[in-house]
């Protein structure tokens, strides 16, 4: 069983994705050699679960399944889905090894 430390939310982990596609366009600065990010597919397991704390609704989790059990009482589905990023100033296509620095100021998360 999982502490609520170890929960991962969907959005969490597309945020992860993200961010590491812009320390990676920032690492590759200067490089002579870029790469165009192509269509990213996810897919996840998830369990979905009510929030009680603070607003009402449904939460995907990433669901952990051991090798020593499953989850039980719990529905998990599968979730995929694709995403064509796009720099959010140009409108193109994203590459690894940008000319310019990366700019996260246009995404927001919930805090």
């Amino acid at each position: 069983m999982t502490s609520p430390a170890d929960d991962i939310e969907l959005a969490d982990a597309v945020e992860a994705v993200r961010d590491g596609l812009l320390v990676a366009a920032s690492r590759g600065s200067g490089s002579p050699l870029h790469f165009e990010v192509g269509d990213i597919q996810m897919e996840f397991s998830v369990e979905l679960r009510r929030d009680f704390q603070g607003r009402a609704g449904v939460k995907a989790w990433i669901a952990n399944i051991s090798a020593e059990g499953s989850v039980a009482n719990t529905r998990v589905q599968k979730v995929a889905f694709t995403l064509k990023p796009k720099n959010s100033t140009t409108k193109s296509g994203w590459e690894i090894s940008n000319e310019s620095e990366g700019d996260a100021s246009k995404f927001k998360g919930d805090d």
